[in-house]
């Protein structure tokens, strides 16, 4: 299944939409590289649509999401009386076309404003070059590299993590009638302008439409692998002010252990021993930021038994010293 793979955040955001009832004989419109993912979700007849090299039929309670920079046209005029709804959204973060989910990479500091989706074979590059993993060329990813100013904010700045959400191309809807009544609703609105907060609402009822679209394809929540790694992950999370050794997550879950860092590196793109680094390294900036512990008390409630190693960390992870992290927030 050819999925569009998004880091997230920034959210994708909607930009129009409409309802059209086509009749017998028309053919879809032959564009290229327009800048916006065109969603197409036929409620009645048949859509036939190509794109690159890739022809598709786009029946009843189907939906087809057309690149911002691929090459689309009508594969040929309708056969049918065709009723759809069309919808544009943009994305201003990264993103990639790919055969297979692909983990959540984030770069070490050097490169800490690019969290990116790590490329593996077979995955296509956005046309603005927006995922550049580790394997990605060289000349594509210098053109990424982050201003020292944008390298010091992301350093000391209390950031939301970045996570993939993933939408299939091409797809069955789950709920049909609930994606066309919102898309039924999205649509309508835009006739009440800026009344009432209505282009908020909008987005927020885009947001719900693009978790119908990505139910389509969500196996990922029921395979084993992805089961299993969430299952560590919400472990490293609950028992994270603890001594956790891999023998004893291994007896709590049930797994091996050697089983359970696979599984965390193929969903997560990092080793458990990773996971837990960053997440008591979060919850540490939290605890400089909203109390007045000493660096020492603060290590201890996140994990670390010495604050010398937890500053070390914290400066690896940071760029930063703890100490310095907080005086960035304090009142000279």
């Amino acid at each position: 299944m050819k999925l569009l793979q998004f880091a997230l955040p920034p959210l994708p955001y909607y930009v129009a939409s409409g309802y059209e009832d086509h009749p017998p004989g028309m053919t879809h419109v032959d564009r290229r590289n327009i800048g916006l993912f065109d969603l197409l979700a036929v409620e009645e007849g048949e859509l036939l649509v190509t794109e690159g090299d890739r022809s598709y039929e786009v029946k009843a309670n189907q939906a087809l999401i057309l690149r911002p920079d691929a090459h689309h046209y009508g594969t040929a005029p309708l056969r049918e009386r065709t009723v759809c709804y069309w919808l544009h959204f943009k994305h201003g973060g990264y993103w990639t076309a790919t055969d297979k989910r692909l983990p959540l990479y984030r770069n070490q500091r050097g490169e800490r404003g690019e969290a990116v989706l790590e490329e593996t074979p077979g995955a296509e590059v956005a046309a603005d070059g927006r995922s550049d993993g580790i394997n990605a060329p060289k000349e594509a990813a210098a053109k990424k590299v982050p201003s020292a100013e944008a390298a010091g904010d992301w350093d000391w700045k209390m950031n939301v993590r970045m996570f993939a959400v993933q939408l299939p191309q091409y797809c069955n809807l789950v709920e049909p009638v609930t994606t066309f009544e919102l898309l039924g609703q999205i649509t309508a609105m835009q006739q009440s302008g800026h009344v009432g907060g209505s282009m908020w609402r909008q987005q927020i009822l885009f947001q719900e439409l693009l978790q119908q679209i990505s139910a389509s394809s969500d196996a990922r929540s029921t395979s084993p692998s992805a089961s299993c790694a969430s299952m560590a992950a919400a472990y490293l999370r609950r028992h994270y002010r603890e001594d956790i050794s891999a023998r004893q997550m291994s007896d709590s879950l049930n797994f091996h252990s050697v089983y359970i860092a696979r599984c965390m590196q193929k969903e997560f793109g990092c080793s458990p021993k990773e996971y837990l680094l960053r997440y008591r390294i979060d919850q540490s900036k939290l605890l400089l930021l909203r109390t007045d512990y000493p660096v020492s008390r603060i290590a201890g409630e996140v994990g670390f038994n010495q604050a010398a190693y937890f500053a070390s960390c914290f400066a690896k992870y940071e760029g930063i010293s703890p100490r310095s992290y907080r005086q960035r927030f304090s009142h000279a």
